[in-house]
């Protein structure tokens, strides 16, 4: 993922993807987001109307809101926060082109999608011990077994799990 972040030289561009991977954002999330959206007095950020029509509130990075803040400076958008022409929501297709050339920027051989991020958003909590009941409510899961999908097993983790052994 730092890869592909450090390979987005345009601001909006990294701005865009870091949202989405920081906040685990669909990409109809991410489309949908407003200005008024942004909570930038307690970190948090409203996904308005999500699948399933719920709203959920997610964490604000500090290098997020940092990063919005110069966004912000630089393009001015009006209603919402990531906007194509006219004022108008970015299009999705739009996104997909922005991923797409990043990963080539990037060097990476496999191909990715817009929900790669997200994917990588919960993998990634998951891996570093975040509850699986937090990264549901995270990601808008009315089902823990959705979230279950992002919980992998590898070689990896099989090799590095200490047996209760070890703690007698």
């Amino acid at each position: 993922m730092r890869k592909i972040l450090n390979a987005t030289d345009n601001l909006k561009y990294k701005a865009i993807l870091t949202t989405i991977y920081s906040c685990g954002l669909r990409l109809s999330e991410l489309k949908n987001l407003k200005l008024t959206d942004v909570k930038s007095d307690s970190n948090l950020l409203l996904i308005q109307q999500s699948k399933g029509n719920k709203d959920r509130l997610v964490a604000l990075p500090d290098k997020l809101l940092s990063l919005l803040r110069e966004y912000y400076i630089e393009y001015k958008p009006k209603i919402f926060l990531f906007e194509g022409t006219k004022d108008e929501q970015y299009s999705e297709r739009s996104v997909q082109l922005v991923l797409k050339k990043s990963i080539k920027k990037a060097n990476i051989a496999t191909k990715g999608s817009v929900h790669t991020l997200r994917h990588s958003y919960a993998t990634h909590l998951i891996k570093s011990g975040i509850d699986i009941r937090v990264v549901q409510e995270l990601l808008g899961h009315s089902d823990i077994r959705t979230t279950m999908i992002y919980t992998h097993i590898t070689d990896i983790d099989k090799k590095s799990t200490p047996s209760p052994l070890d703690f007698l």
